[in-house]
């Protein structure tokens, strides 16, 4: 049982790990072994603001791409959340301002707080 027990913790631990690190680990793995998982080959990090906008992430309502003529100095938008929204078009098939505005809600939801901007508080 605690050998099991044992197995299962390091499986984990390995999982865990490969996740964290899955943007250095997947370009280094032999195409064989993407092949097998397809998923795998399509994850790329936006880290900049020119892969974010050539990406779909810029609307006329949230301008990427002011920022890259501007000269930004930053290096891009927050990688989890640019992944979330990617996530959001793909899997519901709306456009960029839709995704983000499913986002922003499911945050404030996950926070107590109403798609209005009021606090709301469950009966007891």
């Amino acid at each position: 049982m605690l050998f099991y027990l044992s197995v299962l913790a390091f499986v984990s631990l390995v999982a865990m790990v490969f996740y964290r690190y899955r943007a250095v680990v997947i370009p280094k793995l032999p195409e064989r072994v993407k092949a097998l998982f397809p998923r795998l080959s399509h994850y790329t990090p936006l880290s900049t603001f020119s892969d974010q906008a050539n990406a779909g992430m810029s609307s006329s309502a949230f301008d990427i791409e002011a920022n890259i003529r501007d000269g930004d100095s930053r290096s891009g938008l927050d990688e989890r959340g640019t992944q979330e929204v990617l996530d959001i078009m793909q899997r519901e098939r709306v456009n960029f301002d839709q995704a983000r505005l499913i986002r922003h809600n499911r945050i404030l939801a996950a926070n107590g707080i109403d798609p209005s901007g009021t606090l709301f508080y469950p009966y007891h």
